[in-house]
């Protein structure tokens, strides 16, 4: 029945892909990119030949503007049209099974080939199974999943004949402890709250990344003791809202708020946290959020932001997109991190954390201290010991978590309050 409706999704999707709006957007730069005379623009990025567009597709797991994760990589896939001449993006987003039953991954993929696409992004952890059988249907395309690991060689999901499928990820662990640092030196009760989606391995090393950030400056900035934190989390069962199928990320925040948290960390795609804690600021109560995913969603709230860790993809989206224009792609795991000289570089950096209005100056200095001791390595965020939930030493005392370690935590740390399990 899934391929039947793949089939049928293929003939059909230019009318239903992009919720009303135009497949193909403008570059969305302010100041014009310039040719220069070999034929490359002035940042280094080389024009596609004999004036031929470079045209891409991106698909999106959520809205274009949903003020998150989507909306990040929609203005990555702008990035692109805006440094590289002739690029032109296909948009197909709100690729998931409740918003677009009726069509697939690997149909949306064809389609965009069928369009003129000579690349493809495929954004999300959930499109996993689509992008991968795309990827063997169409080896002569490039593509990239975003944060997959179908090309790590050590990973666990490692796809060797995939030869034409990348993955990008971001750092994200060191921004999220940045958002634990702000939460810990901000809360006045001790208790912080986070707002889980689905459970997988990527959003349990980020958890497990907030909480250490948390507990690092809780203890080492305020002198506080570690048992005096109180850090829960619940996922909502998804990346964002799905009315009857998910908890409803709206009443989730009301119970972390009534149960006496007073920040609420978010890592769901959309703005439900940073919007409700505005609210009930606005109603009198003394509450902070930390919003995700996209720089601007202090906008949401600004008076209650105390900052946002966000990804950045069109530095990486760039290159990827340059290497397929040049020949030069290669279908590697790139696990990329801040720029060490300024990690909210547009230019330069994957990963970022922008202080929100909402921020004190004392804990802005501990933001910043954590930030200065993370990138010059005399702060180990993952060094032992780490202790699961269950007990189990998953790091031991005087050792650091390797890359695999932190990317495949098989759960929570002990000290958080909440359960996942790790989803096949």
């Amino acid at each position: 029945m899934r391929r039947l409706l793949a089939a049928l999704a293929a003939t059909t999707l230019l009318l239903t892909a992009c919720s009303g709006t135009d497949d193909t957007t403008d570059a969305a730069s302010d100041a014009p990119v310039e040719d220069t005379a070999d034929g490359s623009t002035d940042d280094g990025a080389e024009a596609p030949e004999d004036g031929e567009p470079f045209v891409f597709g991106m698909i999106l797991v959520g809205p274009r503007d949903d003020r998150g994760w989507s909306q990040a990589h929609f203005e990555g896939g702008e990035y692109i049209e805006a440094n590289l001449p002739g690029a032109e993006m296909i948009v197909v987003d709100s690729v998931n099974p409740a918003d677009k039953p009726e069509i697939s991954v690997e149909s949306v993929v064809t389609d965009m080939i069928d369009q003129g696409a000579q690349m493809v992004f495929a954004t999300s952890d959930d499109m996993r199974d689509g992008i991968l059988a795309a990827a063997a249907a169409h080896p002569d395309v490039p593509m990239i999943w975003t944060s997959g690991d179908s090309a790590w060689e050590d990973g666990e999901a490692f796809e060797p004949d995939l030869s034409n499928l990348g993955n990008i990820m971001g750092r994200m662990e060191l921004t999220k402890a940045l958002a634990g640092c702000a939460a810990a030196m901000t809360t006045e009760t001790g208790h912080l709250a986070y707002l889980g989606p689905i459970v997988n391995a990527e959003t349990i090393r980020l958890v497990n990344a907030t909480y250490l950030g948390a507990q690092h400056c809780w203890t080492e900035t305020r002198g506080e003791a570690a048992e005096d934190l109180t850090f829960e989390v619940t996922y909502i069962g998804f990346w964002f809202n799905i009315p009857g199928v998910t908890l409803d990320p709206t009443q989730v925040v009301n119970d972390f708020y009534a149960g006496g948290a007073d920040v609420v960390l978010s890592g769901i795609d959309t703005t439900e946290a940073i919007v409700r804690t505005g609210q009930l600021a606005e109603a009198g109560d003394a509450v902070h959020a930390v919003p995700y995913d996209f720089l601007g969603a202090c906008d949401e709230a600004p008076d209650v932001c105390l900052g946002v860790p966000y990804f950045n993809w069109g530095p990486s989206y760039l290159e990827t997109a340059q290497s397929v224009v040049d020949g030069s792609f290669a279908a590697d795991f790139r696990w990329l991190g801040p720029d060490a000289d300024d990690i909210n570089d547009p230019d330069a950096s994957t990963v970022g954390f922008v202080k929100g209005p909402g921020l004190g100056e004392d804990a802005a200095a501990a933001v910043d201290e954590l930030t200065a001791g993370l990138l010059d390595g005399s702060v180990e965020l993952f060094a032992g010991p780490l202790v699961l939930q269950d007990g189990t030493t998953y790091v031991a005392e005087g050792e650091t978590a390797t890359d695999e370690q932190v990317w495949y935590f098989p759960g929570l740390l002990e000290g958080i309050d909440g359960t996942a399990e790790t989803q096949e």
